[in-house]
């Protein structure tokens, strides 16, 4: 046959081609993933096909993609060297959905060899579908190809209409070349730096050498002359592909900082290989220093992800947590489709298990560094840690790993260092140097390390010499729902109200029983004062210094917590806290004192709203009306100058 034949193309292929060109892909560069990634499995099938048949490829025979860019025809032509495609072929799988070059080739492979798998075959792609993303550049496409063996080449155009032709065609090697007719707003691609960051965005790790030709000036006036060359524009290998042990720190980071653009190294990252019922490659980092929108809402995280080393899509939220996003990196999958999507991914059963081995690994990784290098992981902590912290929450299946990542500071840290720079402490640390008789492990909630460091809820835990943690991060709220004990030992608030230092025995509640009648009339004038303000007034034994403090009730949250809720526009209602009080302080004592001496009402009445209005200060909390507070501190204080005036001799 040597007259063009027109064929129209499949209708599920128009529709296809519809798809393409208006929906599928909205970025139009995609088109060079997608040929680029179809030469390079015609190269990979005639590799494979030549260790059956030596004939079809000779030692002095490259394999190789080569693109031509011409500017004054207006062309793109991407050229491989590889299998190639009979007549039949071309009409087969570039006008047929149902059939797909790749596909068809698979199921060989599956055959030939069902017992072992070929690490040397790297098919990627659909040839067929990826194809068509061509007409997103291109507004007539022609394929010339000549399969290997055969002695006649074909050629394929189509303007992505209904129809397409095939006729003969001249081709002197075996392979396929691409001719794109770009559209008049696609000539940029014509330029060699563009092209060369677009292969180094999406097929910079193809295993294949990718050349373009370049054009080359040299001498001057009579004398010069245009040469031209090709020039590889490739790195032809996946870093993340070859073994570790292969691999310098150096070549590492000098990869890190390409893929990020850091301008410092990575803080640390972890290169590991996934083989079982799914096959995928990863290669994470941790960056020193955070992104700038490290906690904005609409930041979008993720590593990028690549099938079978080609790129598939920037911050592939679907296989990261938002609570690990701050990891960058690359997995490469063998298992996903070439084609897949978000929407695909997101109820993808491979996606899920590939997102379950990479949050192990990026544990791994940090328990690592933690161990190994404990004075980078704090400085990781730092930055990072209330990000990291979210996992309790969001996550909770793995707060056993989290939990040994957690760090405090603390009553022991912070008394042991200087104040600018307190030290941090882990959960295993605190857990092995308690003392015996310590049930559990204490800590306090506020809004700022100095708030939490001078609360009197720490004074009888410090007296016991038993080390108290200091959560001061807004997350940790929810941080303490998913982690209520670590390694048997239970976590317990100092603001909590039912907080018990000592078991009962029958002795010391006799004692608190006949200090609780004591103190009856002063503790119910308290409470009928306060009455619309607190759940109950009781004596406290937690506080050895001060008079007062404010405790939570079951199911309380902390007052610094209630306030942050409503400011996000939450209804939470105002929890009814509990004052306790101090029997051993001298003002406590004072008041008791005055209370059933009959003193004036409206002086003690005064000064127990001035002794609830200190406990709301102590813990963070606004007072409910500044202006009677100063003006009964102004009242307090002229009657105590007063009585120093009237001391005077």
């Amino acid at each position: 046959m040597t007259e063009p034949q027109t064929y129209e193309f499949q209708a599920e292929v128009h529709q296809v081609l519809g798809l393409v060109i208006n929906s599928l892909y909205s970025n139009s560069e995609i088109f060079i993933r997608e040929l680029v990634s179809n030469a390079s499995d015609a190269l990979d099938k005639l590799r494979f096909q030549a260790i059956t048949e030596p004939e079809l490829l000779r030692d002095d025979e490259s394999l190789k993609i080569q693109l031509i860019p011409d500017m004054d025809a207006g062309t793109l032509t991407i050229i491989d060297t590889g299998i190639g495609m009979t007549r039949e072929e071309l009409v087969t799988n570039l006008g047929t959905v149902a059939h797909s070059g790749s596909k068809a080739f698979i199921e060989r492979l599956k055959e030939a060899a069902e017992a072992a798998r070929n690490d040397e075959v790297q098919l990627i792609g659909q040839f067929g579908v990826g194809f068509y993303s061509a007409f997103l550049v291109a507004d007539q496409v022609e394929v010339i190809s000549r399969a290997a063996g055969a002695d006649e080449a074909w050629r394929w155009t189509s303007s992505a209409e209904r129809t397409f032709t095939v006729e003969p065609a001249e081709r002197d090697a075996r392979g396929t070349e691409i001719i794109l007719h770009l559209k008049e707003e696609q000539r940029e691609l014509l330029h060699g730096w563009k092209l060369r960051s677009l292969i180094k965005r999406y097929s910079d790790y193809v295993n294949h050498p990718i050349e373009m030709e370049v054009t080359e000036t040299v001498g001057e006036g009579d004398d010069q002359e245009t040469t031209t060359k090709f020039e590889v524009i490739n790195q032809s290998a996946a870093l993340w592909r070859r073994s570790p042990s292969d691999i310098t720190e150096e070549q590492y980071q000098e990869f890190y900082q390409h893929l990020t653009h850091d301008w410092e190294p990575s803080l640390t990252h972890t290169h590991f290989k996934i083989e079982g019922t799914q096959q995928f490659t990863g290669l994470l980092f941790i960056p020193k220093r955070p992104p700038f929108d490290l906690f904005d809402r609409d930041q979008r995280g993720g590593v990028q992800l690549y099938v079978k080393r080609v790129f598939i899509m920037d911050e592939c939220e679907e296989l990261l947590p938002k609570w690990l996003r701050f990891v960058r990196g690359i997995i490469d999958s063998d298992d996903l489709s070439l084609n897949v999507s978000r929407e695909l991914l997101q109820d993808s059963r491979i996606t899920r298990t590939i997102r379950k081995q990479v949050i192990k690994k990026v544990l791994s990784m940090l328990e690592d560094l933690a161990d190994e290098q404990p004075d980078d992981y704090l400085a990781f902590w730092e930055r990072y840690g209330v990000v990291l912290k979210e996992g309790l929450h969001f996550d909770p299946k793995y707060k056993d790993q989290l939990a040994r990542l957690l760090r405090f500071r603390s009553t022991r840290t912070t008394a042991a260092t200087d104040e600018d720079s307190p030290e941090w402490t882990s959960l295993s640390a605190y857990v092995e140097s308690k003392p015996m008789k310590q049930k559990a492990i204490y800590y306090i909630q506020g809004p700022s390390l100095k708030m939490v460091e001078s609360s009197p809820h720490l004074e009888t835990l410090r007296s016991r010499g038993y080390e108290v943690l200091y959560l001061t991060d807004t997350i940790d709220q929810w941080v303490l729902d998913g982690l209520k004990e670590f390694e048997d030992t239970p976590l317990v608030s100092a603001l909590d109200a039912d907080l018990k230092l000592d078991e009962d025995d029958e002795e010391k509640a006799s004692a608190r029983e006949e200090q609780a009648t004591a103190f009856k009339g002063l503790t119910e004038r308290i409470n009928a004062i306060l009455d619309d303000r607190v759940k109950e007034v009781r004596l406290s034994e937690r506080l050895t210094d001060s008079p007062a403090c404010l405790v939570l009730p079951e199911g309380g949250l902390p007052s610094y917590i209630e306030r942050l809720l409503r400011a996000n526009q939450q209804d939470i209602p105002a929890t009814k806290r509990i004052l306790e009080i101090n029997p051993t302080h001298p003002l406590i004592e004072n008041l008791k004192s005055l209370s059933e001496a009959g003193e004036a009402t409206e002086d003690v009445s005064s000064w127990i709203e001035l002794l609830y209005d200190q406990a709301l200060l102590t813990e963070g909390s606004p007072i409910d009306d500044p202006a009677r507070f100063a003006s009964r501190m102004t009242r307090l204080m002229q009657t105590a100058v007063a009585s120093k005036v009237d001391a005077q001799p």
